[in-house]
């Protein structure tokens, strides 16, 4: 049992008292007490608190250990945009206190392979400069500065002096990756870099919107947390209009607003021709991204068991999801990042295979994801399952037994909480009546 899970298991004794029990969980998920965590996801504050208690539970026990004042190092480049108090928000680079290559602290595209404990390891190092700001005021010292180090290619050496010694707790997010301590910044030297050429051209050209900017730099393969750091420092946007994005949200506004642009083009493709079934399973979170030969639609879900780190303190599993028809949707998912990541993930495979399909994806959260470290996991992890062999079917038949042999939960339930299955099993096709 690694470091990260003993951590968990001694600040929320439930855990352990859960995973004994799983074999007694109700698999017919219903409202309970533990949905409003599952709901919120520490970003809402739906209990009425200020500040999420579960977060806040395992944050003091994530300790780390004491830095100076004076930290100096190579960041990755990162930056973090605060979003709380805004317009008026904290901003500051994360610097670990080491030298060299530090670019995989903060490359969430290359942790596929690692364990919860060693990605908050990873996480843990950067230590979070902090210095309040306005949104619109991109062109302060410190806002400029940051901007030259996302900028650069390659890790950018960074000297930063605290008012006093960093807090000893780590930042956790449902959506954003685990940060490491905090201080107030008195004086901050970045010496930035060999410039990301791409990055560059897409923030000197000041007629160019935003939106316009991400689609191309995706499209020029550029990495997505690249282009999301970007966007948060205020490079993009025409002249007189460009701000700061706090990171939550320029983490999905990017992966909605590129995984719209890819939807155009993929509404006009081909409809698939098959039914495919693809699957993954990381940091246990079991993942199945269903591909159905019609045009295009798309729905994710997610069930979190009791003892995972949204759903505490039910005996009840709790599943929720979003969907959207041909059209799209017009209001902000329930699910959030997760929803908006996992499409991204998906459009970029259509608009691979040249197809457009009815999409999918059900993730099932078991116990031993033990706390969240961002949306990346979701993205990260429906694509990983696009790029493996999928499973093929002639019809609905075989998906659905499929899934029924995938997952813990049973059919009946993913069907009930689903409108593409619901309709799948029970929408009477145009082509059936006219047989």
């Amino acid at each position: 049992m690694d470091r990260v899970v003993r951590i968990a298991k001694k600040s929320m004794p439930w855990i352990d008292h859960l995973l004994d029990r799983q074999s007694s969980v109700d698999l017919f998920p219903q409202k309970s007490k533990g949905s409003v965590c599952v709901l919120c996801k520490g970003g809402r504050m739906l209990c009425g608190k200020t500040h999420c208690p579960l977060l806040v539970q395992l944050d003091s026990l994530l300790s780390v250990r004491p830095h100076d004042s004076n930290i100096d190092g190579s960041s990755p480049p990162s930056v973090f945009i605060g979003r709380m108090g805004y317009p008026h928000i904290f901003v500051g680079p994360l610097v670990p206190p080491l030298y060299g290559d530090t670019s995989l602290l903060d490359f969430p595209e290359g942790w596929m392979d690692y364990s919860i404990e060693e990605i908050v390891q990873f996480r843990m190092q950067l230590v979070r400069g902090k210095k309040r700001t306005d949104v619109y005021k991109t062109g302060e010292r410190i806002v400029s500065e940051m901007q030259e180090a996302v900028l650069s290619r390659d890790p950018v050496d960074i000297e930063m002096k605290l008012v006093r010694k960093p807090s000893k707790r780590i930042l956790l997010d449902s959506e954003v990756q685990p940060m490491g301590p905090s201080g107030e910044i008195e004086t901050l030297k970045i010496s930035p870099g060999s410039t990301n050429k791409k990055i560059e051209k897409a923030a000197y050209d000041t007629d160019l919107k935003a939106a316009e900017a991400l689609c191309s730099l995706h499209e020029n393969d550029v990495p997505v947390s690249t282009i999301q750091k970007a966007l948060s420092v205020g490079l993009f946007g025409l002249k007189n209009r460009r701000k700061l994005v706090p990171t939550r949200w320029s983490i999905t506004a990017t992966d909605s607003i590129v995984s719209l642009s890819l939807m155009e083009k993929i509404k006009r493709m081909p409809v698939l021709d098959e039914h495919l079934v693809y699957e993954t399973t990381h940091l246990d979170n079991r993942f199945l991204v269903i591909l159905i030969p019609e045009g295009f639609r798309y729905e994710a879900i997610e069930a979190w068991y009791p003892g995972t780190f949204w759903n505490p303190i039910s005996n009840d599993i709790f599943m929720l999801g979003d969907y959207e028809g041909f059209k799209g949707r017009t209001t902000y998912a329930g699910m959030g990042g997760c929803y908006y990541a996992a499409r991204l993930a998906v459009s970029e495979h259509l608009l691979d295979v040249g197809k457009q399909a009815c999409v999918l994806v059900l993730r099932e959260s078991h116990p031993d994801y033990i706390m969240p470290v961002g949306v990346w996991n979701v993205r990260e992890s429906v694509r990983e399952a696009l790029r493996g062999t999928p499973a093929r079917f002639e019809d609905m038949g075989g998906v659905l037994k499929f899934i029924s042999q995938k997952f813990s939960i049973r059919l009946p339930t993913w069907v009930k909480n689903s409108t593409i299955l619901e309709d799948e099993l029970y929408q009477k096709r145009l082509e059936e009546w006219c047989h």
